[in-house]
């Protein structure tokens, strides 16, 4: 099925992929500039992850107390409704890209699968493409980790924003980053116990990093609000420590966390058990860089390359938020802003005026500059690996443990992760490597690397058939 705005027909078309704080932030800028826009997005209802909304069915009475930049999220919202009501803008939900094509004539055509399965296929033609496609959780196994109640920190806020649902009565927060500190904080506020935050960057760290920092008085404030809040909720907060062990049967049960020294290594003799029914537990996040390498997009590291517009070196295709580098919501917003006003500028036929994005432009400066000096406080710690033992499942689509790993690199001579997953099907599963790969490369001792897909994520084969049926004809 091919989507199309008959109204349309005389003005250029962008498709924004992605409705959290980036996309809508470029759909509304785009939009007010003259372009028509699509917004295209997984989810039922726009928001991302950072702006996740509790279903409507809860009848939650008070949202807000769940997230906070309120404000913003009631402006981005209303500022799309009226470009809808306008139709300046289409907002398809449910829609989840797989692909998006350049076409030889120029244009683009965006390819999803429609509903929560997934199956029946949707078409929308674009002279542009915007790739807001966020951030993913950085997993790193450890023994107990595959039990029921170890969520991701991100799945446990997914689960209390959206359901407004909770994975036990008591919990401990462990990892790194700074998701961690709203995790907790959101937790202990609606009721859970939390026994613990743990955190295995160093307090100390920050020390080191106080002008960056002082850069962001804003941040600053955040993160001591935070503080206060975990004081308020008499959270303890275990610096310096990581969680070794997930104990259960059926389910979680409690944690062993332990003191970490200098070099990342557990400390003898710190180890301490803590009962718990959920473990929260997250070392940061990763760019969806998916649909930008299949367009072919240049990468930086792990992060899609853009330019001062955003523009990445692609013709035609802008890139903002967490897909450029993780840093997120505000520096998500700013990047927005830029990119979907050089995109209906460039679009219109017209030059871009920087200086009408210069306040996001600054923005944009010093939450990089911030995030930079965070990303070298909130690392995992330097021997996480060498805490996975052999029976640890890495790969829980395919059941590859630790061992079969390591045996591909010691015994086999595996030197990178792809030759691993050649030799242990490690990341040949669901996700194609999106959760275990972090675990397989820091095992096989090499750099975690961006894995190229044919597709953004699988695809029923009956699907791939009638997009070679009608490409044929």
């Amino acid at each position: 099925m091919t989507d199309r705005d008959p109204a349309d027909s005389g003005a250029p078309r962008l498709a924004v992929i992605g409705a959290g704080p980036a996309g809508l932030a470029a759909a509304v800028a785009a939009a007010a500039r003259g372009v028509r826009v699509t917004l295209l997005d997984s989810a039922t209802e726009a928001g991302g992850q950072f702006y996740r909304q509790p279903a409507a069915g809860l009848n939650a009475r008070s949202p807000q107390a769940l997230h906070h930049q309120w404000r913003v999220w009631e402006r981005l919202r209303d500022g799309l409704a009226a470009h809808v009501e306008a139709g300046h803008v289409r907002h398809l939900t449910d829609h989840h890209v797989w692909f998006v094509e350049r076409l030889p004539a120029g244009g683009f055509t965006v390819h999803a699968l429609l509903g929560p399965e997934q199956r029946d296929p949707a078409e929308v033609r674009a002279d542009a493409v915007l790739l807001a496609t966020g951030g993913y959780e950085k997993v790193l196994p450890f023994p107990g980790w595959t039990l029921p109640g170890v969520v991701t920190a991100g799945g446990a806020q997914a689960m209390l924003k959206g359901a407004l649902a909770l994975s036990g009565r008591t919990a401990v927060v462990a990892g790194t980053g700074p998701l961690l500190l709203p995790v907790a904080t959101g937790l202990a506020a609606a009721g859970v116990e939390v026994a613990a935050l743990v955190e295995s960057a160093d307090p100390k760290a920050f020390l080191r990093r106080t002008r960056a920092l002082a850069a962001q008085p804003a941040k600053v404030a955040e993160g001591a609000r935070y503080a206060a809040r975990l004081l308020r909720h008499r959270v303890r907060l275990l610096g310096r420590h990581t969680v070794v062990e997930a104990h259960g049967t059926e389910r979680l049960e409690a944690v062993t966390v332990a003191a970490l020294d200098v070099d990342g290594r557990v400390r003898p003799g710190t180890g301490r058990r803590i009962p718990c029914e959920t473990l929260a537990v997250g070392h940061g996040m990763l760019p969806h860089t998916d649909l930008a390498e299949t367009l072919g997009c240049g990468l930086d590291g792990l992060a899609v390359r853009v330019d001062d517009e955003q523009r990445t070196d692609v013709p035609g295709v802008w890139a903002a938020g967490e897909a450029t580098g993780i840093g997120g919501a505000a520096l998500s917003l700013a990047e927005g802003h830029i990119a979907g006003r050089s995109a209906a500028a460039r679009l219109r036929g017209e030059r871009p005026d920087p200086a009408g994005w210069a306040a996001a432009a600054r923005t944009r400066t010093r939450l990089r500059a911030f995030f930079a000096a965070l990303d070298s406080v909130y690392a995992p710690p330097a021997r996480w690996a060498e805490r996975i033992t052999d029976d640890t499942v890495v790969c829980r689509c395919e059941e590859v443990t630790g061992g079969a790993i390591r045996t591909a690199v010691v015994e086999l001579g595996a030197g990178d992760a792809r030759t691993v997953k050649l030799m242990t099907r490690a990341g040949m599963g669901w996700c194609q490597g999106r959760v275990c790969g972090p675990a397989v490369a820091g095992l096989a001792g090499c750099e975690l690397t961006p894995s190229r897909r044919p597709f953004a994520r699988p695809v029923p084969l009956g699907v791939l058939a009638r997009a070679g049926e009608d490409e044929d004809g």
